[in-house]
């Protein structure tokens, strides 16, 4: 996929080891969360809510903090519990301005997402690395991993083997 993706004109940015802490805003709706994350080169907060199953389907109010384990001490203290921890791997490249990411989570096959500012964009990215709609899924990660037999808010901890 990398050769795929630089041949298509893309430029490889970088890769990092993220790993985060995911909170239940309410344990009854799957559908938001709160959403602490270490890139390595920073820490974000964020909420996400997924609203529809479609390219556009996700959104995401985020936040630069100064410290992941602060951060995750600070929620604590407002009565928020980590319901999980979670590790992956994220290899970045740009793309006529789209971000093309290859995600590897422990027990699922790496991924690529697609991510622009237009459906459009997201659309033009794929048949430029030879995929058509069809071949595109707008799934987010809980819904990959229930694809491969795993229901991802039922693990504690995500960790790649030592």
């Amino acid at each position: 996929m990398e050769q795929t993706i630089v041949m298509a004109g893309g430029e490889k940015q970088g890769e990092k080891f993220m790993r985060r802490y995911v909170y239940d805003l309410d344990s009854a709706d799957q559908s938001r969360w709160i959403r602490l994350r270490d890139t390595g080169t920073q820490v974000t907060l964020a909420v996400k809510e997924i609203e529809a199953d479609t390219i556009d389907g996700t959104r995401e109010t985020e936040t630069i903090v100064g410290d992941f384990e602060t951060t995750n001490q600070l929620l604590g203290r407002l009565g928020f519990t980590p319901k999980s921890y979670q590790e992956n791997r994220r290899t970045s490249f740009l793309m006529q301005g789209v971000r093309l990411e290859i995600d590897q989570w422990p027990l699922i096959p790496p991924y690529l997402e697609i991510e622009a500012d237009t459906e459009a964009d997201v659309l033009n990215a794929a048949a430029l690395l030879g995929y058509t709609p069809e071949d595109l899924t707008a799934e987010n990660t809980i819904k990959i991993y229930r694809r491969y037999g795993h229901e991802l808010n039922d693990l504690p901890e995500l960790r790649f083997p030592q």
